[in-house]
């Protein structure tokens, strides 16, 4: 099973990623994790991909989908996959139909977390993150167990400047701009499918189960 997961920043797609990925056994792959692994074992493409990335640049849609594509041919993606955060535009996602075509491989799923846009500026700036390991917690919905400090490694928890709510509302906008256009393409193809991220989260991933068959 090959699932692609769409929705706004903050919408809870990679929280739900996560847990559909241990539900069904299938590796979840973020562009962030890729780049880092990559950087961090010295291949050639994490070498080209922090040339960008030391200049603050966006790594660009070729580089990004060599990565991806290579990624989704390791042993443990046999039996399918999750990707969050990629495609993020419209020539990412023609770039990754063209490159899994050649490798005779076809996204089943486009999954849509939907989320009006007032509802993430609210969620994301409850978001805290952990300064150690990056991981992520909220201050209503996923509280940690020690008031501003990791479960995890015990380190600091901070709201990331990206999660404030003037950065949001400009994150919402390139969303509506470059990344909403990918409901209509996957649309298109009949994989796309909406579920309504307003819920619990356990509502969210049941429908999305349900989506899944699995």
């Amino acid at each position: 099973m090959k699932i692609i997961m769409l929705g706004a920043p903050g919408a809870g797609k990679g929280t739900q990623a996560k847990m559909i990925a241990d539900k069904c056994g299938i590796p979840h792959i973020s562009t962030g994790d890729i780049f880092r692994a990559n950087i961090k074992n010295g291949t050639e493409l994490g070498a080209k991909a922090k040339e960008y990335m030391d200049k603050g640049l966006l790594v660009p849609d070729e580089l990004t989908c060599g990565l991806v594509v290579d990624r989704i041919q390791a042993e443990d993606c046999k039996d399918g996959y999750i990707l969050d955060g990629f495609p993020r535009t419209i020539p990412q996602a023609e770039a990754l139909e063209e490159a899994l075509n050649k490798i005779g491989q076809r996204v089943d799923f486009a999954i849509n977390i939907d989320v009006p846009d007032e509802n993430i500026i609210s969620r994301m700036s409850g978001r805290r993150a952990c300064t150690s390991c990056g991981a992520t917690y909220h201050v209503v919905f996923n509280p940690p167990k020690k008031e501003g400090i990791c479960d995890d490694c015990g380190a600091e928890l901070v709201l990331r400047d990206d999660d404030k709510p003037e950065t949001v509302k400009n994150r919402l906008r390139v969303y509506h701009d470059q990344t909403q256009p990918l409901i209509d393409f996957y649309s298109a193809r009949d994989v796309l499918r909406t579920v309504d991220g307003t819920q619990s989260m356990e509502k969210v991933f049941d429908d999305i189960l349900k989506v899944l068959g699995a």
